[in-house]
């Protein structure tokens, strides 16, 4: 998840049983600027490079490319409601429940406090999904990358290009004058403070090609039917710096957390772009419509070798059929950087990457000090 990168510097969804999709086909409204390709290749070579420093300065094991600070790894499983949408819609087609892995994480490059402002993650791996597949790097798992802001800090490569050179010269504040556009969406989500992974709504931010129409998707939390009520925090954040783990933790001794997976198809293509990763597309105009359920049961997810699995999993908005492809040059630019981001830590650490089943159990938890 691409957010991470500059983090650390700086409702209700309305719902509707039928939605109307007049944009053109795809690839229609997709246009890969020339300079776009080199634009990716310089982008894949700074994030090697800032792998590679951290690896140097001893940051054990490798750090992801973005959002290195996992707050936990949790099985789910995610409830298919088939038919929601017509036409061909992938995995979404038929009904059907299948496990997963859900990762939650912070969004900084760097591993820090909890209560420093940051972007949150989280990253739905289904398991057991057939069908052919974008690449080849998975063969039975679909992708849902996702963030707690509804829209990317750049609109294009090559916003995002001039952010990362930026991030290497140690000049922030000289790209962020001549991105507003960037310095706006890291200001919205600094200014949001987040209290409770399982109460953030996520996004996937740019835009996805589902047959003929353009759809983004959202991860939203809802009660459990018969769960507990909503825990009440303390306005103030806590100075645990991994306080949001532990809430994670406490949370899921205690009861299940649950989510409403729903799709956003556009409607209009002028007003929802497709190669601007920054605009937001009006709900009003083109509502969510929950297409599946979201649970993670009560477990324990604190191991260390559930915690070293985890770091060995790669996710990315590419795994998954080819009836759900990623648009947009922020999506071109996710295969890039994230397959050289997964192959080099794991590469570094001497580790291979994990395709899991859904069925992996780990060793005894450890126990609590009294």
């Amino acid at each position: 998840m691409l957010f991470g990168s500059v983090a650390v510097l700086l409702g209700a969804c309305s719902q509707s049983a039928h939605v109307a999709a007049t944009p053109p086909p795809p690839p229609a409204q997709e246009r890969i600027p020339a300079n776009e390709p080199a634009e990716i290749a310089q982008t894949v070579t700074d994030f090697e490079e800032i792998t590679r420093k951290q690896y140097a300065a001893g940051v054990r094991p490798a750090p992801r490319g973005a959002h290195p600070k996992g707050q936990g790894c949790v099985k789910g499983r995610v409830q298919i409601l088939g038919g929601k949408l017509p036409g061909k819609t992938g995995v979404f087609e038929r009904s059907h429940t299948y496990l997963a892995w859900i990762r939650f994480s912070n969004g900084s490059t760097v591993k820090q406090a909890d209560n420093v402002p940051d972007g949150r993650g989280m990253a739905i791996k289904l398991v057991g999904v057939p069908g052919p597949k974008l690449i080849p790097d998975e063969k039975f798992t679909q992708d849902f990358v996702m963030i707690n802001h509804p829209v990317f800090f750049s609109r294009n490569v090559s916003d995002y290009l001039t952010l990362a050179k930026a991030m290497l010269a140690g000049d922030i504040p000289k790209a962020l004058k001549e991105l507003p556009t960037t310095a706006k969406v890291i200001s919205a989500i600094h200014a949001h403070a987040v209290r409770d992974m399982f109460e953030e709504r996520y996004y996937s931010m740019a835009p996805f090609a589902m047959g003929d129409r353009y759809v983004k998707y959202s991860a939203i939390p809802v009660r459990c039917p018969n769960g507990g009520p909503q825990p009440v925090w303390p306005a103030a954040l806590p100075s645990d710096p991994n306080f949001l783990r532990a809430r994670m933790a406490q949370r899921l001794r205690q009861s299940n957390v649950c989510f409403d997976f729903a799709i956003q198809v556009q409607t209009n293509a002028a007003t929802q772009p497709v190669e601007n990763a920054a605009a937001l597309w009006s709900e009003t105009e083109a509502p969510f419509v929950t297409v599946a359920h979201i649970t993670i049961p009560k477990q324990t997810f604190t191991s260390s070798a559930q915690q070293t699995f985890c770091e060995n999993l790669s996710f990315s908005p590419w795994h998954g059929t080819t009836e759900l492809r990623p648009a947009g040059g922020i999506n071109r630019l996710r295969l890039a950087v994230y397959r050289a981001s997964s192959q080099l830590r794991h590469a570094l650490d001497h580790a291979q990457s994990i395709e899991p089943n859904g069925h992996e159990t780990f060793g005894p938890q450890p126990r609590s000090k009294r």
